[in-house]
């Protein structure tokens, strides 16, 4: 066990990582960040900021020396950065899990191979001949094979005769072709497992998506206990076949009844924000406990729990920009606001969350509808 005051590290000094910073502080560890922001986020709230990039082998070294464990907080920091590490430092998860899950054709891949259920697809390059795709694969989505998140780098395709043009627009970068599925439900699965093998499941969350970006989520999820089963041992399944250590998120589409794997994060998650108030352990406590080589905590929800979005919009037109009514906001019973310490509000641009608890799933959809309307969103989820 690496056991405080230890230093630790994160690569990544986004919202995720903030949030795995504070909860390492809590528990006593000393904190790094590397990342090239200088008003990264989770760089202020830690002990030591480095600014650099992630494959600057010198900050790698200085990272790797001082602390006692590593781990990041999201899939794109570059695989050899992660093996470098792992050299002279405990680094969890390891490269093997996070090359899977940082590009979507490698990714899709592991799924076909281990005949877990995912969404219908095909890999598109620039020798892809559209007429020889399946079909129904049309009307799709293309989505470049890395770097693309939060709906960005995805181009609808109407038909066969669309898939040029949207290819050129991505850039001509390797992608893949989804089929546009009807969806009932969007869900997600945050789990966390050790070293050991041991795996510690929270309750699923529904999701519900806008223009690509998570919009809220809710626990728990409002589908039937079979569907809920089979998303957790799918979610399982998966963290288990790549060897993954510590947080990793699951998402799911399930249409025609039928739940299929869209995309895992092999880190902490957006739509499991909700677990920081509604759980006896939240998903960063999770990440640092199997980083450290600690017992996993209890991922009990205590509450039902909505979680909202508050993106940059909110903040009003760029160039004049204000503050939402966090006051009117706070006035909601059960309402818990968190915001991001990022100094520019974007449209688009996660600002931070408020997540309102109660003991019954009706109320806290009121509850999240009166969130909503104090900052300006729409009141639509039926509380």
């Amino acid at each position: 066990m690496i056991l405080p005051p230890a230093t630790v590290g994160v690569l990544g000094g986004g919202q995720l990582g903030r949030f795995f910073v504070l909860a390492a502080r809590e528990h006593g560890y000393r904190t790094w960040v590397l990342d090239p922001d200088p008003a990264s986020p989770a760089g202020a709230a830690a002990h030591r900021h480095v600014v650099a990039a992630y494959d600057d082998s010198g900050a790698l070294d200085e990272v790797g020396a001082a602390c006692a464990a590593v781990t990041t907080e999201f899939e794109n920091v570059p695989a050899p950065a992660l093996d470098r590490l792992a050299t002279v430092t405990v680094v969890r998860p390891g490269s093997t899990s996070v090359q899977v899950c940082q590009d979507r054709i490698a990714e899709k891949a592991f799924l076909r191979e281990r005949e877990i259920p995912h969404v219908p697809y095909a890999v598109v390059d620039g020798d892809t001949d559209a007429a020889e795709l399946p079909a129904d694969l049309f009307p799709g989505i293309l989505k470049v094979a890395r770097l693309g998140y939060d709906g960005r780098g995805q181009v609808s395709v109407a038909g066969p005769g669309d898939l040029a043009a949207a290819h050129a627009e991505l850039g001509g970068a390797p992608a893949v072709l989804e089929a546009r599925l009807s969806l009932d439900v969007e869900l997600s699965v945050v789990l966390a497992r050790d070293a050991a093998g041991p795996v510690a499941v929270f309750p699923p969350a529904e999701n519900r998506h806008v223009g690509g970006i998570l919009d809220v989520s809710i626990v728990p999820a409002r589908v039937d206990a079979a569907l809920t089963e089979q998303a957790v041992a799918t979610a399982v399944e998966v963290a288990t076949a790549l060897d993954h250590v510590g947080t990793v998120a699951v998402e799911f589409f399930v249409s025609g009844g039928r739940l299929m794997v869209n995309e895992i994060a092999p880190r902490p998650h957006n739509s499991g924000h909700a677990t920081i108030d509604a759980c006896t352990a939240s998903q960063f406590d999770q990440q640092l406990r199997a980083l450290c080589g600690l017992p996993l905590g209890e991922v009990r929800a205590h509450s039902a729990s909505v979680m909202v979005n508050l993106l940059g919009d909110l903040w009003g037109p760029e160039g004049d920009p204000r503050e939402p009514d966090w006051a009117a906001l706070l006035a909601v019973p059960g309402a818990h606001l968190h915001l991001y310490g990022k100094a520019e509000a974007r449209p688009g641009r996660k600002m931070g969350h408020a997540t309102v608890v109660a003991g019954d799933l009706d109320v806290a959809l009121a509850r999240a509808d009166a969130v909503r309307t104090a900052v300006g969103l729409a009141a639509d989820l039926g509380g």
